[in-house]
């Protein structure tokens, strides 16, 4: 297997679509969680369920692109450490995107809240309403998104990391090109 210069266009594009999408989540999440009982927070919550679904979807392509699209080669000057933490960071990244959307889905099911994509398209309950199983989906939702963040500041620090210290391209490769 030939590993290219750079990543391709596609996953450059599904990259940045899901950082944006996810930091969004992210923020309003917890925006949106102490909010007193309005309209307001009930839109919010339908946002971001289907934001969420969203994500959810994204993540399936962008993984689809990722199993068939060889990535480029980690730097050879790279300790075997840095280059099993970058390839567990990525695996673990993958996989909570797919668990946190779809434990919000579970939770929303056990809560009774059913999830309505774009307030089109009605997804079906994965579960039935258990109040005392909501109540604990919503901790794993929480606990999923707190992991997130700490994986993702991580995966932020190891990127900066490399361009401003280590002066290598594994950031570059992932931006724009000019």
């Amino acid at each position: 297997m030939t590993h290219a210069p750079r990543y391709t266009r596609t996953a450059r594009l599904l990259h940045w679509l899901m950082a944006a999408l996810l930091i969004g989540l992210l923020g309003l999440g917890f925006y949106m969680h102490d909010l007193p009982l309005s309209p307001e927070k009930l839109q919010l919550y339908a946002w971001h369920k289907w934001a969420g679904v969203s994500a959810f979807l994204l993540a399936a392509l962008r993984l689809g692109w990722r199993l068939t699209h060889t990535p480029p080669a980690l730097p050879g000057s790279m300790p075997v450490a840095h280059r099993l933490a970058a390839h567990a960071g990525h695996a673990l990244l993958y996989v909570l995107m797919f668990a946190i959307p779809l434990s919000g889905w579970l939770m929303s099911s056990a809560k009774g809240f059913q999830t309505v994509w774009f307030g089109i398209l009605p997804l079906p309950d994965l579960l039935s309403k258990d109040k005392a199983l909501g109540d604990l989906l919503a901790q794993a939702h929480l606990i999923l998104n707190l992991a997130f963040v700490a994986i993702l500041a991580g995966h932020i620090g190891a990127a900066l990391k490399h361009h401003f210290i280590d002066r290598d391209d594994i950031l570059t490769r992932m931006l724009p090109q000019r």
